[in-house]
């Protein structure tokens, strides 16, 4: 397994943050979902479920088996209307983890392909949309 470094020579914390949200929700009896961006090279997710280029996964303990929040990806197997399919997920391709119940949780940046360029400054969003009544997350940093 290699370690990823960001800026500084530092691991990335986004491993960390995943494993400690995903610990929260669980915590406080609540479903824990990821939104994936399916075009990141890598991504293993039943396709036909996705929605444009993304998908949402539960990653309850209910909900899937041998769960590993790994240092540069997610792995898991989950039924998908009844059929076992196997899910890889690399962790640029998260983009944010809430629950399902209230849709409290984290979203993250997207990560920069080439690892040698320093990230770009954040940029500034605009008010969330009120459409839909899904939930909406804001990044904290």
């Amino acid at each position: 397994m290699s370690i990823k470094t960001t800026g500084a020579g530092m691991t990335s914390c986004k491993p960390y943050l995943l494993r400690a949200i995903h610990e929260w929700i669980v915590a406080n009896d609540m479903t824990p979902f990821i939104l994936v961006d399916i075009t990141v090279n890598g991504v293993i997710v039943p396709i036909r479920y996705a929605q444009g280029n993304k998908i949402v996964l539960n990653i309850s303990m209910l909900a899937t088996q041998d769960l590993e929040i790994a240092e540069d990806y997610i792995r898991f197997s989950a039924r998908f209307s009844g059929i076992v399919e196997k899910i890889y997920v690399p962790l640029k391709a998260v983009m944010a983890i809430y629950t399902k119940e209230n849709g409290r949780g984290m979203a993250f940046e997207p990560e920069d392909e080439d690892e040698g360029e320093p990230p770009e400054p954040p940029r500034k969003k605009g008010p969330p949309s009120s459409g839909g009544g899904k939930p909406q997350l804001t990044v904290v940093k």
